[in-house]
Order: structure tokens, then sequence, then C-alpha cells
């Protein structure tokens, strides 16, 4: 059994190498490179969806994760770094992981921002040491069908998440069971 861990990890890590490139980093190194990429994952999402352009002006909170990288061969994961932000400005450092164990296999990037639409949703995250989605607040993931009826007047409470940037050949994705923790970065 630990040898097919072992050699399940290791492929996990082959597959990522390959499909995301050497030279892209997994991680990132300080504050500053993260604030710049939440900028920039922010402005691709608000380009492409009104929907979350208009949320975002009734937010509380919007946590945003700019490269998510996951990948899989019976056992799986995610992890990403990004920020909490209230307005244009950065209040908190979180990352994001994740692990699976089942049928899959493969490798993607993605993004993700979380708009916290109520303070309740938003001081659960801040009140704990790790959260896990699915326990506690409800999380709403928009698609295109809800993306088309959602609005400020329609989304009151809880928080929604926009996935963007989907690259990569790993079927689906998901948050259910991601774990978000606070992170000081470099």
């Amino acid at each position: 059994m630990h040898n097919t861990i072992r050699f399940s990890l290791i492929t996990v890590l082959m597959v990522l190498c390959i499909a995301i490139g050497f030279n892209h980093p997994v991680m990132a190194n300080s504050a500053g490179q993260i604030d710049s990429e939440v900028d920039v994952a922010l402005n691709k999402l608000y380009a492409k969806s009104t929907a979350a352009k208009e949320l975002s002006k009734v937010a509380k909170g919007i946590l945003v994760f700019p490269s998510i990288i996951k990948g899989g061969l019976i056992v799986g994961g995610h992890y990403g770094e990004g920020a909490l932000r209230k307005g244009d400005k950065t209040v908190g450092y979180y990352n994001t992981v994740s692990a699976s164990y089942g049928l899959q296999i493969g490798a993607q990037t993605f993004g993700y921002a979380l708009f916290f639409t109520d303070e309740a949703s938003l001081e659960h995250l801040k009140s704990i040491s790790g959260w896990e989605v699915g326990v506690g607040p409800t999380v709403v993931v928009v698609d295109e069908g809800l993306e088309r009826t959602l609005s400020t007047t329609t989304a009151k409470e809880g928080i929604y998440a926009f996935f963007f940037d989907q690259k990569g050949l790993m079927a689906g994705i998901t948050i259910h069971g991601s774990k978000i923790t606070p992170i000081t970065p470099n």
C-alpha cells in the first residue's frame, strides 16, 4: 500500500511539472507578488463576468486565489495562495489546500474568488485558524446559468464562488473540502 501511495505522489508531481512547466512558481514568495497576481486575476474575472463585477460593489470581502495547482493519480490534491480584499485593500493572506483519494488522473491550474456578501460569513473566515469549505457558511458556486440571474438584490447573504482560468487535463473543479488557512507570506 505504501508503495502505491509513494508512486502516486511521485507521478502527481511529475504530471504537475509537465502540465505547468518547470519555470512556473508553485508558491508565491512575497505579499507583493500575491497582491499583484490577485489584481490581475480580478481584472480578468471582471472582464468576463458582469455578475462578479457587480457583486464586488456590495461584497463585504473578496478572497481571491489567482492560481491553484491541482493534480491527481489515485491520490490527488490542490494548493494555492491568495489574498482577502476589503475594497481595494488587502487585509489578509490565505492558502487553500485539498487532498483526495479515488479515481482521478491529470493536472490543471485554475483560480477562484469567494465573494462574502454578509459580515457573518466574513467573520467566520477571520475568527478561525482554518476553514473547511462546506462546513460553516453556505458557498454557492456561480455557474453560467446562475450568473445570468445573479444580481446585487438576489445575492444578500452567504458566499459566492467564481472560477476562472481553468487550464489542464483534469475533469471538474471543486473546492468542497478545501481547507483555507491564514498565512504570513515572505
